[in-house]
């Protein structure tokens, strides 16, 4: 199956002017990490390129065709002496008003590509800087990817790093899914508040999107809703995190106010934990204070993770917000790639 980058030019490729309009050499400048990213995708990924632009008017009085193209194929001299080259170029010269199909976010200039069974379009990527690109990544029915250059050449190269799991017991029905290629964003329902908020806390400071949705026997007690979540979500990261490729793999990390918590954890694939805090509360919010430890616990015993959890101050809250901060801290630094060294981080050749 083929697969294509749908690129864009102005705001992508090259740095876009205040007047919009790239008409002459002055205006001329890529945008930092795009041409070592497209090489570095050229040579290592079997993604065709397709330039897809619209420019104003272009061939009209207001942008003439003789100061569109030195500048265009300089760019495209450029590109092609790091090994890019586009398949094809297909850019619209239409007005906004004009409200034409082959303009983007419309779709009429890849009619080619929608209807080529061959085309994996689930596979492909709109890569832009504009809604009408993110737009034109949805009519399409492939990914859109922003050009942070180096986001870019992860998630092409390696793919996002996503799992859900499902959780079913007669005292808890758990959902997890996870992003590690996120943004920070939480969605969290457990019914206990406190728990809600910790949770929360991880994906925000670790910047991965998580989503927990559980129905458990709260009118029981907390147990086995905090437990059964930590054995999910350990489940859902191990699956998110694959064969593990290019990974850190290690993580530490924060001081808030008056306490330092310290979070240290491996994801070499054994699981331990060394808990090293103490709570004088029974409970903080709706969390028994005990059961803190147990979901760490529970949550390096199915993510197959190393923790090593210190917390020290006087502030309860302040305490275990900390923990959960670190920990979130310590796992976006150990799941981070480099996939310039793509290779599992063992001598032993598996984790």
């Amino acid at each position: 199956m083929k697969k294509f980058l749908f690129i864009d030019r102005d705001g992508t490729i090259l740095r876009e002017p205040d007047d919009e309009q790239i008409d002459s050499f002055a205006k001329f400048q890529f945008v930092p990490g795009a041409i070592g990213v497209l090489s570095f995708l050229a040579r290592h990924t079997d993604y065709r390129f397709v330039l897809v632009s619209n420019q104003d008017g272009l061939g009209t009085a207001s942008y003439p065709e003789v100061d569109f193209w030195p500048t265009h194929n300089l760019m495209l001299d450029i590109l092609r002496g790091e090994g890019v080259v586009f398949d094809a170029q297909h850019i619209d010269r239409s007005f906004p008003g004009d409200n034409l199909p082959t303009r983007k976010p419309g779709t009429a200039m890849l009619y080619n590509y929608i209807n080529d069974e061959e085309v994996d379009m689930s596979a492909c990527y709109v890569i832009g800087d504009r809604d009408s690109d993110r737009m034109l990544a949805e009519n399409l029915g492939c990914g859109y990817l922003y050009p942070d250059w180096e986001k870019v050449r992860e998630i092409v190269f390696a793919g996002y790093r996503t799992a859900e799991v499902r959780r079913t017991t007669k005292e808890t029905d758990i959902y997890v899914s996870v992003g590690l290629d996120g943004n920070g964003n939480g969605t969290i329902s457990t019914g206990l508040g406190f728990f809600d908020h910790m949770l929360c806390q991880i994906a925000k400071h670790g910047n991965i999107d998580l989503t927990v949705t559980c129905n458990g026997d709260i009118h029981v007690d907390e147990h086995h809703t905090i437990e059964d979540t930590a054995l999910a979500l350990g489940s859902c990261l191990l699956k998110a995190l694959g064969d593990k490729r290019g990974i850190e793999r290690y993580g530490y990390a924060l001081p808030m106010d008056d306490c330092l918590c310290q979070v240290a954890l491996d994801l070499g694939g054994r699981p331990w934990l060394v808990w090293d805090a103490c709570f004088k509360r029974e409970k903080v919010g709706d969390m028994p204070t005990e059961m803190f430890m147990h979901f760490f616990k529970s949550l390096s015993d199915a993510a197959m993770m190393n923790l090593n959890i210190k917390a020290e101050g006087t502030n309860e809250h302040h305490k275990i917000e900390g923990i959960f901060k670190a920990f979130a801290r310590a796992l976006k630094m150990a799941v981070r790639r480099d996939v310039g060294h793509f290779s599992l981080p063992s001598s032993k050749g598996v984790l």
